[in-house]
C-alpha cells in the first residue's frame, strides 16, 4: 500500500502536465515541485528561515555525504535531519548512486555495492543497498531512493544494459531494507538512452511496491533533444497514480519541458551554484550579473519579482558583491533564483488547473530561453578584438570543449550547427552513408546502360549551414569516381554562417575545395570533367523549390526549429510531397530530428516515414520517401505500431496551434496513411 495518498488532482489538455497532492510524514506536497538541494543538511548561503520565505517545500539531502558527515550515529542521537537542522517539512533524501557515480578513479563497483575511501578520513566503505537505506532511516527523511548505478547516458549498450540490471536487484534489496518503517521509498528508471532498456526497466520497477519512481540517468551526457525524449519516454511508463520524479534536473526551461512531458518532481543545485558566481533568473532572462555592463545599473534585479533581493538591493549593489566575492551577493542572487523556480512551479500548477498550459508552454519557451549574453534586446556583448573574426551578424563560431572541432553558433538562439559531433563526421554518417549516396550512384550507373540514357542524380541541400552536408557529397562523388552526373542545388536563405566559416577556413578542413569559394562568389560550381555541378539558391526555401528540378535525395537540414519554424510546419510539409509525387521516381529525405511532431507532420503530409541511423548520442534520425521503399531493409524501418503506441502517449500527439475539429482531421490523416494499413485496428 503507497504510503503517499497520491491524489492526481488535474491534467491539462493537449499535454502530459499533471497537477497533483501527496501527504508525506512531515505535512502535503503539491506538484509540480522543485526541490532545493541541500546535501550536507543545508542549503548553501541560505537559512531555513529565508527558504520557507522563498516557498521551499521539501528539501532535498544526500546520502553519501551525511554518512561521512557527521554519519548515522549524530542522526540517531538528535532525533533525525529535521531536528539536526530545525527544518519541520519534508526531506528527501537520495541514495549516494550518483556521487559514487562521480568517483570513477576512487570506487570499484561490486554485486554488493559500491567500494569507495572516504575523503573524511580515508577509510574503505562499502556502501550497499542495506548500508544506504539504514543510513536513511538514521537520517529519517519522508522519501528515501534506493540505490542505483548510474552511468553516463553515452554509455554503450551493454554497459547501460548491466548497469540497469543491478540497478532492479539492488532495487529489491533496498525494499527488504526498508521493513516495515513508515518512510516512502522510489524505485529509479535506468536504461541510458536506449528505449528497450527504459521499458525493461520500468517494467520490472512497476512491478515492486514502491511509493512512486525517479527517472534516472539523465542530464549526464546526452543532447538536450535526447533528455526531453527519453524523459518523455520514461514517464509515460510509469504508474500514473504515483509521484514522478526527474533526477538532478534542472535550469527553468528543463523544467518546464519536463512538466510539459508528466513529471512531478525535481531537484537541482543550478539556482544556487550559479548564484554564487552571479547568475540570476530573471523574467527578462537569465542575467549575469558579474559583467561590467551591470556596474552602474541603479535598478532592481527583477521588475517582476517581489522577493527580498529584488525589494532591496539595486544591479549594481549585487554587481560589487560578487566581483568582491562577498557571500551576501551569494545569499541574495540564490534568494531570488530560489523564489524564481518556485514561482514558476506555481504558475505551472496554476495553469494546469485552468486547463491552458498548452498555449502558456509555447510562449514560455521564449521566455525562458532568453538570456543576456545573446538577446540583443537586454545588453550587447562587447567582443574582444582577437575574436571579432570569429563573429559575422548573428552568428560566431566555437570550439567544442575537447578542442577537436568547430561550429557555427547562432548568438540570437543560442543553438549550434552540428553541436554535438564532429560537422565533417556527422554529415558524412547521416548523410551520405546513411542515404547510400554510393551504392545510388552505382545504381543509377547499372540503370543506365540498360536504359542506355544517364539522368543525372539529384541532390536538394536544403540549409547550407557552413557546406558541411553539400562537401561531404562532393568528396563522396569524387571517391566513387562515377560517370554519372550529378547536380546538386544548395537552398539558403542567409549565407552569414558560410561566410562566417569561409573567413575562418583553417577551423573547417572541409572548405578545403575550390568548389566553396566559387558557391560564394558566382552562386555556382562545375568540376573539371563537367560531371559534377554545384548550384545555390539563395532565398526562402518554402518559396523556391518548386522552381527546381525534382530531387532523387533530399538532405533536409534546416538550421533549427526555431529560427526555420515554417520549414517543420506540416502544411509546407504537404505541399513539398505533393511537388515531388509529381515524378514517378521515389524521392528519399534525410533529416536529423527524431521528434515525434516531425515525423507526424511527414506522414500528415503523406511522406513514407521510417527510422533513420543513429549519429553521435542520438540513437535514431529519420528518413521518408514519396513512395514505398522497394528495399526491404528500408521497408523495415517504416515506422509501425510500437511508434504509434509511443505517439499516443505523446505530448505531441495533438497540435497545440489547431483547433478540436483540426486536430480530429490531422490524426484521422496519420492514421489513415498506407504504411499502417496492414496493423491491427
Amino acid at each position: 500500500m503507497p504510503r503517499l495518498n497520491f491524489i492526481l488532482e488535474a491534467e491539462a489538455p493537449h499535454t502530459n502536465a499533471r497537477a497533483a497532492t501527496f501527504t508525506t510524514l512531515h505535512g502535503p506536497v503539491q506538484t509540480p515541485i522543485f526541490m532545493p538541494v541541500g546535501t550536507q543538511a543545508t542549503v548553501r548561503a541560505q537559512t531555513v528561515d529565508s527558504l520557507k520565505a522563498m516557498g521551499s517545500r521539501v528539501l532535498l539531502a544526500n546520502t553519501y555525504h551525511l554518512l561521512l558527515r557527521p554519519g548515522a550515529e549524530v542522526f540517531r542521537k538528535v532525533g533525525g535531519i529535521h531536528k539536526f537542522m530545525n527544518w519541520d517539512s519534508p526531506v528527501l533524501t537520495d541514495s549516494g548512486g550518483f556521487q559514487i557515480f562521480s568517483l570513477p578513479n576512487s570506487r570499484k563497483m561490486t554485486e554488493e555495492g559500491a567500494l569507495f575511501r572516504s575523503y573524511v578520513d580515508g577509510q574503505m566503505i562499502l556502501l550497499s543497498p542495506e548500508l544506504s537505506v539504514d543510513m536513511q532511516k538514521a537520517i529519517g527523511s519522508d522519501i528515501m531512493m534506493v540505490l542505483d548505478q548510474c552511468i553516463p547516458s553515452t554509455a554503450d549498450y551493454a554497459k547501460a544494459k548491466d548497469a540497469m540490471e543491478i540497478t532492479h536487484r539492488w532495487a529489491k534489496r533496498s525494499l527488504d531494507a526498508r521493513g516495515d518503517s513508515f518512510q516512502s521509498m522510489f524505485g529509479i528508471v535506468q536504461g541510458a538512452c536506449y528505449p528497450d532498456l527504459r521499458k525493461e526497466s520500468a517494467k520490472v520497477l512497476t512491478q515492486m511496491h514502491f511509493d512512486g519512481f525517479a527517472i534516472g540517468g539523465l542530464a549526464v551526457g546526452e543532447t538536450k533533444e535526447e533528455r526531453n525524449d527519453f524523459c518523455e519516454l520514461s514517464a509515460s511508463l510509469l504508474p500514473k497514480n504515483l509521484p514522478r520524479y526527474l533526477m538532478g534536473v534542472g535550469t527553468p526551461i528543463d523544467l518546464l519541458e519536463a512538466v510539459h512531458r508528466g513529471v512531478d518532481m525535481f531537484d537541482c543545485t543550478i539556482p544556487t551554484e550559479l548564484a554564487q558566481h552571479g547568475v540570476a533568473y530573471t523574467s527578462a532572462g537569465k542575467l549575469q550579473i558579474h559583467r561590467t555592463i551591470y556596474k552602474f545599473e541603479d535598478s532592481k534585479l527583477d521588475e517582476n519579482c517581489e522577493c527580498p533581493c529584488c525589494q532591496n538591493y539595486s544591479r549594481s549593489y549585487l554587481h560589487h558583491l560578487i566581483k568582491t566575492s562577498e557571500i551576501l551577493g551569494w545569499h541574495l542572487i540564490a534568494m531570488h533564483n530560489l523564489n524564481f523556480y518556485h514561482r514558476l512551479m506555481a504558475e505551472m500548477r496554476a495553469r494546469i488547473f485552468e486547463g491552458n498550459f498548452a498555449s502558456y508552454y509555447d510562449h514560455k519557451k521564449e521566455e525562458l530561453t532568453r538570456s543576456d549574453n545573446v538577446d540583443p534586446s537586454l545588453h550587447k556583448r562587447r567582443t574582444p578584438r582577437a575574436q571579432r573574426k570569429r563573429i559575422l551578424g548573428d552568428y560566431e563560431i566555437r570550439e567544442n570543449k575537447e578542442g577537436k572541432y568547430w561550429s557555427v553558433r547562432q548568438r540570437s538562439s543560442g543553438e549550434v550547427m552540428h553541436s554535438v559531433n564532429d560537422p565533417s563526421e556527422e554529415a558524412k554518417s547521416l548523410y551520405v552513408i546513411h542515404s547510400g549516396l554510393s551504392e545510388k550512384l552505382s545504381d543509377r550507373l547499372r540503370d543506365s546502360k540498360e536504359s542506355k540514357a544517364a539522368n543525372p542524380f539529384v541532390i536538394w541541400d536544403v540549409g547550407l549551414g557552413a557546406a558541411t552536408n553539400s562537401m561531404a557529397a562532393i568528396r563522396c562523388y569524387e571517391e566513387v569516381d562515377s560517370p554519372i552526373p550529378m547536380y546538386m542545388i544548395s537552398f539558403e536563405c542567409d549565407l552569414d554562417p558560410f561566410r562566417l566559416a569561409m573567413r575562418n577556413i583553417g577551423c573547417f578542413p572541409h572548405l578545403f575545395h575550390k568548389a566553396p569559394r566559387s558557391i560564394l562568389e558566382k552562386g555556382n560550381w562545375t568540376s573539371v570533367s563537367g560531371g559534377l555541378q554545384w548550384d545555390l539558391v539563395e532565398g526562402d526555401f518554402e518559396k523556391t523549390f518548386s522552381t527546381q528540378k525534382i530531387p532523387d535525395l533530399v538532405y533536409y537540414d534546416p538550421f533549427s526549429f526555431k529560427t526555420d519554424s515554417k520549414l517543420w510546419q506540416p502544411d509546407f510539409l504537404k505541399k513539398l510531397f505533393l511537388f515531388l509525387q509529381g515524378d514517378p521516381k521515389n524521392t528519399m529525405l534525410i533529416t536529423y530530428s527524431a521528434s515525434t511532431a516531425v515525423r507526424s507532420s511527414l506522414i500528415f503530409a503523406g511522406f513514407w516515414v521510417g527510422k533513420g541511423a543513429g549519429t553521435g548520442p542520438k540513437s535514431e534520425t529519420t528518413v521518408a520517401y514519396t513512395k514505398p521503399p522497394e528495399s526491404k531493409e528500408e521497408f523495415s524501418r517504416l515506422l509501425g505500431g510500437e511508434w504509434l503506441g509511443r505517439r499516443q502517449r505523446s505530448h505531441a500527439r495533438f497540435r497545440t496551434d489547431w483547433n478540436e475539429s483540426e486536430n480530429k482531421i490531422w490524426e484521422e490523416t496519420i492514421l489513415s496513411h498506407p504504411q499502417f494499413e496492414t496493423l491491427p485496428r
